[in-house]
């Protein structure tokens, strides 16, 4: 009996060693031409829309390359990447975000490009009655939507806006913060608050607010979209491919589709 439990002990032992063996040749098998790849983009949710149709665009174009998004406020999507996240591409809406993980040689500079513009806009509910026409009305709002300055590129440019208009200190007291540029507007969007501070091209996306001003450019940093392949991704190939699909005349034909100005 005891010459019979150490033969199946033995015969289960080599199974183990041998699924095991299987498994480590798995992992370490290249990656074969035509086989399916998945990408993942880090993105700020501002160009969800835009992204969302080169997306539809670029698979049908290459088959066997699968694009996934991450959005998200870009403070929040760097400080992912700086602790190690999967990511193949980082597409920000604020320079300085995206210099961190240059700084960290996380991206090559020469593997980066400031790619679109945008503008910031103040909106209103559809149906406002409070007759907020201007940035100076903002004295007359009880609530005021923008994104967290620390994390949400287009809080951080509102609070400049503010700032060198000479009204933060006045309307400080007023501000509700959002995570994102896009729960900024689904603030205005409800009634939630009275104005908000928003990317051009997320007023444009909903048919539930107004625009009601565009900040003058000299009030707030320059609003860049840097893009760039983060170093030592598992799909360089591809992500390659990709980044370049983004410079294209048909994508950037998208972004202005959205509102988004061709910096190159």
């Amino acid at each position: 009996m005891k010459k019979l439990h150490f033969l199946i002990f033995a015969m289960m032992l080599l199974v183990m060693i041998g699924t095991g063996c299987s498994n480590d040749e798995g992992k370490n098998k290249p990656q074969k031409d035509g086989e399916q790849v998945e990408l993942t983009v880090s993105a700020a949710v501002s160009l969800q829309d835009a992204l969302t149709d080169i997306k539809a665009a670029f698979e049908k174009d290459h088959p066997n390359v699968k694009v996934n998004y991450n959005f998200g406020a870009s403070g929040a999507l760097q400080q992912q990447i700086s602790q190690g996240a999967p990511v193949d591409l980082f597409f920000s809406a604020a320079e300085d975000k995206f210099e961190k993980l240059v700084d960290e040689d996380l991206i090559d500079e020469k593997n980066g490009i400031d790619l679109v513009g945008n503008k910031l806009v103040l909106v209103v509910p559809k149906d406002s009655d409070k007759g907020l026409q201007s940035l100076a009305d903002l004295t007359k709002a009880d609530k005021i939507a923008v994104g967290t300055p620390e994390s949400v590129p287009a809080g951080q440019y509102a609070k400049q806006t503010l700032e060198n208009s000479n009204l933060w200190k006045e309307i400080e007291d007023k501000v509700v913060y959002g995570k994102d540029v896009r729960q900024v507007l689904t603030y205005v969007e409800t009634g939630n608050v009275d104005a908000g501070l928003v990317y051009k091209t997320d007023a444009l996306s909903s048919s539930k607010v107004k625009l009601v001003a565009t900040a003058k450019d000299d009030l707030h940093d320059p609003i860049i979209y840097p893009v760039g392949l983060i170093n030592d991704q598992k799909h360089a190939k591809e992500a390659k491919q990709f980044y370049d699909y983004l410079q294209t005349p048909t994508a950037m034909k998208t972004f202005e589709k959205y509102g988004f100005e061709d910096l190159n």
